[in-house]
């Protein structure tokens, strides 16, 4: 749990610094799916120091898969949202109310839940259809990247927010299903596949979301579809469980931290140009 919350650390605060960035890079073409924003994006050096810490979540993240259940490591990823608003308090000079630090409280409270009724991860290998299942799903959310892309901007966001939230979902599943990085036998598996493009197709859905819909909206989205379906997943087919007779405070936890999590949607706002006079440098 401690690599998880570590994870949440990174991500959130890479957001701070992503959603800024991605603001201040050139308008893109409009479309979901825009390599070439994300490469412009990639000129502000928030954008990279961001892209550092989410290589350094990830890390911590795969670390966490291979010990704990995907529900307990989605809802702390989730609430990686509860550290973008402390470090847009810290670094940005945003103020939280007392309903927003409530919402913080919140999460951390849902975390605690989760730790305490959370049991080893599922023992079940997961069948190549799974995995097929997985790669299928990565296409679909580059699919529906380049049809949002169409989209009035809030319905834009929220898609996009959505599909990123499924791509981050399918590397969650993938990393379990994952069982060897010996070669040849990992070039055969389509769980690899399905993390690479997941993982690719969630970036540039974020960052198209980031740069022109409204944060909040595709924040809330991403949240919902990185959290619930691989939970799910974890639950069902990989046999995930909690410490005997805890089920109910484990659900507890996740709802409460998902929930709070979603309450600090806001926060993957980035500051007006009045509040950050310097967003705009690369």
């Amino acid at each position: 749990m401690i690599c998880a919350l570590g994870s949440a650390v990174c991500y959130g605060t890479a957001s701070v610094l992503q959603a800024v960035a991605a603001r201040a890079a050139e308008p893109g073409t409009g479309s979901g799916v825009d390599p070439a924003l994300l490469l412009r994006a990639l000129r502000q050096w928030r954008y990279v120091a961001g892209l550092a810490l989410d290589a350094l979540g990830f890390v911590l993240q795969i670390v966490a898969l291979r010990s704990i259940p995907i529900y307990a490591v989605g809802a702390a990823l989730a609430a990686s949202l509860a550290v973008t608003a402390v470090v847009a308090a810290r670094l940005l000079d945003v103020r939280l109310s007392r309903t927003e630090w409530a919402a913080v409280a919140v999460v951390c409270a849902g975390l605690a839940m989760l730790g305490l009724a959370s049991g080893e991860e599922g023992d079940r290998a997961g069948s190549p259809a799974l995995a097929w299942a997985m790669l299928g799903v990565a296409l679909a959310v580059l699919l529906a990247g380049a049809v949002a892309g169409r989209l009035p901007d809030k319905a834009r966001a929220l898609v996009l927010g959505l599909g990123a939230g499924f791509g981050f979902g399918v590397v969650e599943v993938a990393v379990r299903l994952i069982d060897t990085v010996s070669l040849p036998e990992v070039l055969t598996n389509p769980a690899l596949y399905a993390l690479l493009l997941g993982g690719g197709a969630a970036f540039l859905l974020l960052t198209s979301a980031l740069q022109r819909g409204s944060v909040t909206t595709a924040t809330a989205g991403m949240v919902i579809g990185e959290t619930i379906g691989p939970a799910l997943v974890g639950v069902v087919w990989l046999g995930d469980r909690t410490r005997e007779g805890l089920a109910w405070l484990a659900v507890t936890g996740f709802v409460v931290a998902v929930a709070g999590a979603l309450a600090l949607a806001r926060f993957g706002e980035p500051p007006a140009p009045s509040e950050a006079p310097e967003a705009a440098a690369p």
